[in-house]
């Protein structure tokens, strides 16, 4: 790696903010002889132009002895972020590729077969007559081939140990936050009728602790493997075998692993199991650094970890398999005007599950002054799970402005989130978990809600364990990582602005809790927070689009915007807050 590059790589033609200082403190922290640099960005600091920049380090074919790795890799565990980065001019020169699944055939009759299922998976031998047109295999070429090849982090982990995409002398990981969340998610097995194709041939028994799941997965990794023999001695497959043949092949690599793991007394990974009432077995990694090593780690020589949230360095350090005293920490200081990106305290009381019945009328009500206030701007509700989002769009249905409010479901999110940022309308798009890698900079959104602090669940095993164990700093920091890349949402540059509105009163108790973890430049957002003067709920039915009975109003209202839009002083248009419970748990018992 030669960072004295690192300017001259950056891809754009100026200098936005703080990114050339960025850069320079980035070259000064690899020329100081550190393996892993953490570079600390707020969001809309164009971390993806530092990435390339970093990338453009790595050490050229042409100047490396034929032993040692040249190029970098390009890694996000966000498929949205990826795309981002294949639409933007300014990254042209990275590589994309992606799973085989995103790819269709070319062959004659087979152009809605994705590669995965095509006739070259699905018989023996298959010599197809356009693989050098095939357009998985070809942007796979490339992308082996090229300086800088960018992939999910998903596909990154999972050629790990491959010979097309090897070790390579820089790897830059962006949205790097959750490192160990992800990885932790890719390591996780789930057995269940639906992602074991030999269930009924081995159900698995009760699981009173890891020595049951031990034995349970040597009896099924030897039902796989004979029912993979059997496939294989087929000349040719049908699509659902083909599925079958690829299932069986990751379960198999997933369950030796877990059982090397498990029987390694140096390794570092503490394991978890859980029998849900179906009986279906989900078997967890708690801090894989093991698995990091081999998916992460082993694949590069220098890596740059870039996000805004990395909020504690020794805690991100060691879930992720790092040593702290080998790490440097960049910090970019956050260079858009605070007054552009307001926090607003609407808060109506709790929104936990046993308070959640009472709680999201009022949500769903001051959601509506909202839409008055905004009357002409394009807003979004991070509804955090998809219960809320639906009684939440069931409520503004019910008010009158249902006209005016979008949605998704798991099936739809992606076109469901395309169509409402094509559209001019002024729409709110009622969202679950899309607070983080997504670009609405300008009209595209001026305004968003968080109904719901996003503490982690502890119905999860891994996180109750965590807290048994006293976790209590990392449970408040994802928390607080997920507000912060949220309310990044809506402000993406120093002259874009955005209002940020806080339903829920346990979203004030996590600023005082991790107030230690919280970035100064975020902190500042928090000290200036005020409860906005809004519409009575009457008015803002009409003004929204609706009327006070619910019924809609024949037509698109006229966009007046005669409205008062002080937000400077506290107002009573906003109920008071119920008071904070002192218990940590009272916002996560039982939430799903």
């Amino acid at each position: 790696m030669d960072p004295s590059r690192i300017v001259e790589e950056f891809p754009a033609p100026s200098f936005r903010g703080a990114q050339r200082r960025a850069l320079e403190d980035i070259r000064a922290a690899f020329e100081a002889g550190n393996d892993v640099v953490l570079v600390r960005a707020p969001t809309g600091s164009g971390k993806s132009l530092l990435a390339r920049a970093v990338a453009g380090c790595a050490r050229r074919a042409g100047a490396a002895a034929p032993t040692e790795p040249v190029g970098a890799y390009y890694t996000t565990p966000q498929v949205s972020q990826l795309d981002d980065v294949a639409g933007d001019d300014l990254l042209e020169d990275l590589s994309v590729i992606r799973g085989k699944s995103n790819y269709d055939c070319i062959l004659p009759g087979e152009t809605d077969t994705p590669v995965d299922r095509a006739p070259c998976a699905r018989e023996r031998g298959f010599d197809c007559p356009v693989e050098h047109r095939c357009p998985y295999f070809s942007d796979r070429a490339i992308a082996s081939s090229r300086p800088v090849a960018a992939m999910t982090l998903a596909y990154f982990m999972r050629t790990a140990g491959s010979d097309v995409f090897g070790t390579r002398d820089v790897v830059v990981v962006d949205e790097a936050h959750g490192l160990a969340e992800w990885a932790e998610m890719y390591a996780t097995i789930e057995l269940s009728p639906s992602t074991v194709p030999v269930w009924d041939a081995c159900e698995p028994p009760d699981v009173a602790d890891l020595s049951d799941v031990e034995g349970y997965t040597e009896r099924l990794t030897t039902v796989c493997e004979r029912r993979q023999t059997e496939l294989r001695s087929k000349a040719e497959l049908s699509p659902a075998e083909v599925g079958e043949r690829d299932r069986l092949a990751e379960l198999v690599r997933e369950l030796e692993w877990f059982l090397e793991d498990l029987r390694d007394s140096d390794s570092p990974t503490t394991w978890v199991a859980d029998r849900r009432e179906t009986g279906a077995v989900t078997v967890k990694p708690l801090d894989p650094a093991r698995y990091l090593h081999h998916t992460v780690w082993d694949r590069g020589r220098r890596f740059a970890l870039l996000s805004a949230t990395i909020l504690d360095k020794a805690a991100f350090c060691r879930g992720a398999g790092l040593d702290p005293d080998d790490v440097a920490l960049v910090d970019v200081p956050h260079t858009f005007p605070v007054e552009h990106r307001p926090l607003y305290d609407v808060t109506q009381g709790k929104m936990t599950y046993e308070r959640r019945e009472e709680t999201l009328p009022a949500v769903a009500r001051t959601v509506v002054r909202l839409m008055a206030r905004h009357d002409d701007e394009k807003g979004l509700i991070h509804a955090h799970s998809y219960d809320i989002a639906d009684r939440l769009r069931d409520l503004l249905g019910e008010f009158g402005v249902g006209g005016r409010v979008r949605g998704h479901d798991s099936e739809t999110r992606d076109a469901a989130l395309a169509g409402w940022k094509r559209s001019d309308d002024p729409d709110v798009f009622v969202s679950v978990k899309m607070e983080e890698a997504l670009d609405l900079e300008g009209d595209r959104c001026r305004w968003q809600v968080l109904c719901k602090a996003p503490y982690p669940n502890t119905n999860d095993s891994r996180v109750a364990r965590r807290l048994e164990d006293g976790a209590w700093g990392w449970y408040y920091r994802t928390a607080l990582r997920t507000v912060i890349q949220a309310c990044g949402r809506v402000v993406r540059a120093p002259d874009d602005h955005g209002a940020t509105y806080l339903a829920d009163s346990s979203l004030l108790d996590l600023f005082e809790r991790a107030r230690g973890d919280t970035p100064d430049w975020f902190a500042a957002q928090v000290d200036r927070m005020e409860r906005p003067a809004l519409p009575s709920f009457e008015t803002a039915v009409d003004v929204a689009g609706g009327s006070a009975d619910g019924r809609e109003r024949g037509g698109r209202r006229s966009r007046s915007r005669s409205r008062s839009r002080s937000r400077s002083s506290r107002s009573d248009g906003i109920d008071d807050a119920d008071d904070l419970d002192d218990h940590p748990l009272s916002d996560v018992w039982g939430d799903g």
